[in-house]
């Protein structure tokens, strides 16, 4: 598959196959490792939460807001 094949694909088969991707990717989690920076990320958002500095966010207002910020 090339690019210029990509560019061909309907919507539906653009997720589809990036589905698909995805599901044999995820097969193989030993490959799948965050770089230092994400870990690091990760460990400083747990500290905060355990301290209450930061409280979890709905994901689905999380989209609206980043929508809202992109208009």
């Amino acid at each position: 598959m090339n690019a210029l094949t990509i560019q061909q694909m309907s919507w539906d088969e653009k997720l589809r196959a990036m589905e698909e991707l995805w599901e044999s990717l995820s097969r193989e989690e030993s490959r799948l490792v965050s770089s230092a920076w994400h870990q690091e990320m990760l460990r400083e958002t747990a500290s905060r939460m355990e301290a209450g500095q930061e409280k979890p966010v709905d994901w689905a207002e999380s989209k609206r807001d980043l929508r809202k910020r992109a208009e």
